[in-house]
């Protein structure tokens, strides 16, 4: 399974089709408000944001759903990256609820090879993420560091660190004691 992309694998225009989408749930929710200290009865207190709000409900947060498409997309952009350089803008352009189930995609909008070192790049995306009905409700660009082909070769490859594990056969494996 390909996690991420060396800078050469990047092609300007390319659109990643991330799967799966994320159903988000009233806990989902809740749990990133707590986590987050952001404590706005909107997303909240069903209450208040019933009578007290345009929207008749809470709404889900905002960074919740930026954060989930980000992590979406972490297996097609940003997988193999070096570092995470820039958000270069963030727009909120429709309300998500819970129950709303999120989709991402992201183009690839550039790439620049490093001026200070050979063995990385610069690639730049956008994440859009649309509800169940197709409703844009989040749009994000982003710059992100990712290392060229050399730059894996030289560490180890596409896993470095990970254990070769044998496979061992029952006949090889060591006796189980039992409690009697």
């Amino acid at each position: 399974m390909q996690f991420g992309r060396t800078y050469e694998e990047f092609t300007v225009g390319d659109v990643y089709k991330h799967w799966p989408g994320k159903t988000v749930t009233e806990y989902d929710d809740h749990l990133f408000c707590l986590l987050t200290m952001n404590h706005h009865p909107l997303h909240l207190d069903a209450h208040y944001a019933g009578s007290g709000t345009d929207f008749g409900r809470n709404v889900v947060v905002g960074n919740y759903v930026y954060s989930l498409l980000l992590g979406m997309s972490v297996p097609d952009v940003s997988g193999k990256a070096i570092a995470n350089l820039e958000i270069a803008s963030l727009r909120h352009t429709a309300p998500t609820f819970h129950g709303d189930t999120i989709y991402g995609e992201t183009t690839v909008l550039g790439k620049t090879p490093s001026r200070s070192k050979s063995d990385r790049g610069i690639v730049e995306v956008e994440t859009r993420g649309h509800k169940q009905d197709g409703t844009l409700v989040c749009v994000f660009r982003r710059k992100v560091m990712v290392p060229t082909r050399v730059y894996i070769e030289e560490r180890g490859g596409e896993q470095p660190g990970r254990p070769d594990v044998a496979e061992r056969s029952a006949a090889s494996a060591p006796a189980r004691k039992t409690e009697k």
